[in-house]
């Protein structure tokens, strides 16, 4: 670029990779609020002038300045993301504010390995903060930059550039039901999120498991059986839809509540009703248009990868037509759907032992979908008329699968996937010999590119069989043709932790294998061939995300302190073994809540005392010497097991859940106390009560650990803790701190009812912010309640792992932050920038704000995150 009287060179203040400023980690700088410009990620440790000027303005603390250049722009050098909160610590201006410099001086010197290990990022910016006067017209295509010498912005002001541009902007269903006289009805509203999709319509129909009925749901002017997952879809019936029911048979009433029970309950399983999923374009070229080899698609998780893509060819076999007689087919069909059945339950149970409980309940669907009657009538009517089983039944999920994806309901439509998977999965179960399980593992089917690097794999559409097993270490993205972000692929992608984008079209279809390409799952974008440019700020933005997590996972181990000395225990949330040992790997100081239902959720009995001595047991001897806070069974609400038949509720959310369960079991939680009594573990084992709402329950939920404990001649003396979680508890907190020995707030439950907003309501979760100041002032009630008698008190629920949240959780007065697993490093690193005094000085004033909204912007403000 040659400069002229009319323009303004500037040149790279640092030596690095240069990236565009979307890909900076810091809304603020990627929306472009500060200005145009351009960011670096820096490989030297000296800010330099990008041109002449005068220093107009230099950060107290060191990290940033503003230079006017003679021509009247404004050049802000922003060093690191979030190191306003070091107070200074690592930088060392070499220019006074007002100072006159020349292009090439030192501006500014870091300290780069002490910043990065404290700051979230060390990209640095440069942007042009008066864009009302001047304007970026333009930018180097050079993928590195050499500080003082590259050129890498050519700015003009906006009376010679002209105005800068604005930033581009049903089947029939038959009915199956047997007549009765006079048939039991009722009318439902059905309250599952997202309506009678898959996972609701199973779970009514387990309901009725072991009772003499028949049950018939009518919508719409149409009907189906409640024994045929496939017509129960095809009604379409909505979230909100009044149905009706009808129910005959000597059990008629009992089968009319338990389906009402399970269609008037909230899916908080279905993790898409709660997932952001994100369609909006990346920023267009000029006119609107998609760069070139950019392909738009929706975001089904989040996250970017770059890699050579590799086709899924993965089609099932193909079945002879005729069959060797009606008999032997039937029998080679039953096999296979033993088999097929056998290696769900594997699957469903391996998901579950991980924590991974939508992919379980996906699993467990399938199983459901493969015993559904109307696709096996019509399997055998086929084998009837000579067809081989393979034919039979690939014809039959085809047909009920071409009905769902006709349907305007996009829920529905999504299951068809659900039922191409079941038919892949049997043909290959009887293309296999030996009564095998029908399945290779996924690993198999995935190559390792030549160079070693992680492929990003490509289908017209992937189904859960697919994903199953997959070597996470081999795949970099999945990307689809077609598919939405509520099918089951796209939770499966979530939960497993790959960038995935649906619905990329025909334009995905042209591209060849060993293709180069940006998953860009964060964006809704595939780059197809990308330049130079797009390829280093893909792999620098990758490359920052992993030296941040390398670098806090480096640190996880050791105590996590405030920079005044205040120590904060960051514990971990588990459900298993596995998810122990994670814990220990992470760092955590502690198990801060052990969800002892998720140990037996999907059990086929309910768990006798030494069933519950055995499992804790096992996390306690993988805990490696840690402490270990242990809640009693929560069950009821939106968590349901298959061997607990409880009474149909109105409204489960505010029932029988927690200890209240007991009223109704009270041998289930006497079991697991004597269960817990029996464990011998090297370091404290803590009982966390769920759902207590007044001192009442908790003595008597002590005194009957006594009892217990004299009964097995057990230790009396263990601690017991109450759950905060229902706005009575936090308000009665002094109260119940005469007796508790700690507070655990669950703030997922504790936000849900303080602002009476259910949290499995897809439309409320924009709202249903644990940083709203009524919900502030439940815990800062409960803190001060624990204060007052010397009592601990920690945060289990989402919000401890909350960035912005954690200055004012330790503000309020919480001492244990304990988050998932993957989230201990992140946290205790985040820990570490803040100061104590300062926090406790700033919390009480944001308990005035009028929102969450405002809550969230003054945490910006006073310690960004």
């Amino acid at each position: 670029m040659a400069e002229t009287s009319e323009t303004l060179l500037l040149r790279a203040p640092l030596s690095g990779v240069l990236l565009p400023l979307a890909a900076v980690p810091d809304p603020v700088f990627a929306e472009g609020l500060f200005g145009d410009g351009v960011a670096i990620d820096p490989l030297g440790d000296t800010v330099v002038a990008p041109c002449d000027g005068v220093v107009l303005h230099l950060a107290a603390t060191g990290h940033a300045l503003t230079l006017q250049a003679p021509c009247g722009a404004q050049v802000l050098l922003h060093v690191g993301i979030d190191t306003v909160s070091l107070r200074g610590q690592g930088f060392a201006p070499c220019v006074a504010q007002g100072a006159a410099v020349r292009q090439g001086d030192a501006l500014i010197r870091f300290d780069a390995e002490r910043v990065a290990r404290q700051a979230r990022s060390l990209v640095t910016v440069m942007a042009v903060a008066n864009g009302n006067a001047f304007a970026v017209a333009a930018r180097t295509d050079a993928a590195v930059a050499e500080s003082g010498r590259t050129v890498v912005l050519q700015v003009r002001a906006t009376d010679a550039a002209g105005a800068a541009q604005a930033p581009a902007p049903a089947p029939q269903v038959e009915s199956t039901h047997s007549a009765d006289a006079a048939p039991l009805r009722r009318t439902v509203t059905l309250a599952c999120a997202g309506g009678l999709h898959a996972r609701p319509a199973a779970r009514a129909r387990a309901a009725m498991q072991g009772l003499e009925a028949t049950v018939t749901l009518h919508y719409g002017g149409r009907q189906a059986s409640l024994a045929s997952l496939v017509a129960l879809l095809a009604l379409a019936a909505d979230e909100g839809a009044a149905v009706e029911l009808a129910a005959s048979g000597r059990d008629a009433g009992a089968a009319l509540d338990a389906v009402a029970r399970e269609l008037q309950r909230t899916d908080a399983g279905e993790e898409h009703a709660v997932f952001p999923v994100s369609a909006a374009p990346a920023p267009a070229a000029a006119g609107g248009e998609l760069p070139p080899g950019c392909i738009a698609g929706v975001s089904a998780a989040p996250g970017i990868a770059i890699g050579p893509l590799h086709w899924w060819r993965d089609a099932a076999p193909e079945p002879d037509e005729a069959g060797r007689g009606a008999d032997a087919e039937r029998a080679a069909l039953q096999a296979a759907l033993a088999a097929v059945d056998a290696r769900l339950v594997r699957d469903s149970a391996a998901a579950s032992a991980r924590r991974a409980h939508a992919e379980a309940g996906i699993f467990a669907m399938h199983r459901a979908l493969l015993q559904d009657p109307a696709l096996l009538a019509a399997a055998e009517t086929l084998i009837d008329t000579g067809k081989s089983a393979g034919f039979a039944w690939r014809d039959a999920t085809r047909a009920e699968a071409a009905a769902l994806s006709a349907m305007a309901d996009r829920r529905a439509a999504d299951r068809a996937a659900d039922l191409i998977d079941l038919g892949k999965r049997v043909l290959r179960a009887l293309a296999r010999t030996g009564g095998g399980e029908g399945d290779a593992p996924a690993d198999a089917r995935v190559p390792v590119a030549q160079d070693g690097q992680p492929v990003v794999l490509a289908a017209d559409e992937f189904t859960p069989s697919d994903l199953s097993g997959l070597d996470r270490t081999r795949v970099a993205a999945l990307v689809m043709v077609r598919g939405g972000p509520t099918a089951h692929a796209a939770i499966m992608a979530r939960q497993l932790g790959i960038p995935c984008l649906v619905a990329l079209g025909s334009a995905l279809e042209r591209l060849p294998d060993a293709t180069p390409v940006i998953a860009d799952a964060d964006h809704a974008r595939l780059h197809a061939s990308p330049d130079q440019h797009l390829l280093a700020a893909a792999a620098s933005t990758i490359t920052l995300r992993a030296q941040q997590h390398q670098a806090d996972l480096r640190a996880a181990h050791a105590p996590a302190s405030t920079r005044d000395g205040v120590h904060i225990e960051v514990a971990a949330n588990i459900g298993s073994v596995d998810d122990a040992r994670a814990a220990v790997a992470q760092g955590a100081d502690a198990i801060g809540l052990l969800r002892t239902e998720l140990l037996f959720l999907h059990g086929d009995a309910a768990p006798a005392a030494a069933d519950h001595t055995a499992r804790c047991q096992a996390i306690a001897d993988a805990l490696e010497g840690r402490s270990a806070i242990v809640r009693t069974l929560d069950i009821g609400g939106d968590k349901d097991a298959a061997w607990l038949r409880l009474p149909a509720e109105d409204n489960p959310a505010l029932g029988l859940r927690g200890v209240r369960l007991a009223q109704v079991c009270p041998q289930l939680l006497d079991d697991q106390l004597r269960g817990l009594l029996a464990v011998r573990a090297s370091a404290p084992l803590r009982i966390l009560l769920p759902m207590v709402s007044e001192p009442g329950e908790l003595l008597h939920w002590r005194a009957r650990i006594r009892a217990l404990a004299a009964e097995i001649r057990a230790d009396a003396g263990i601690e017991v803790g109450v759950m905060i979680e229902v706005p009575a508890a936090a308000l009665l907190a002094d109260q119940l701190a005469e007796h508790a020995d700690f507070f655990s707030i669950g703030t997922n439950d504790l936000t849900q009812y303080t602002l009476a907003m259910d949290r499995c309501q897809p439309e409320l979760a924009a709202r249903m912010d644990a940083l709203h100041p009524a919900v502030l002032r439940m815990i800062a009630a409960t803190c001060e309640g624990a204060a007052r008698h010397g009592r601990r008190v920690g945060v289990c629920g989402a919000l401890a792992g909350d960035a912005l949240a954690v200055p004012v959780l330790l503000g309020l007065g919480v001492t244990e932050l304990s988050v998932d697993a993957a989230l201990v490093p992140a946290t205790k690193a985040r820990v570490r920038t803040l100061a104590h005094a300062d926090c406790r000085q700033r919390a009480p004033e944001l308990l005035r704000l009028a929102s969450a909204a405002a809550v969230r912007d003054a945490c910006r403000r006073y310690w960004p995150a």
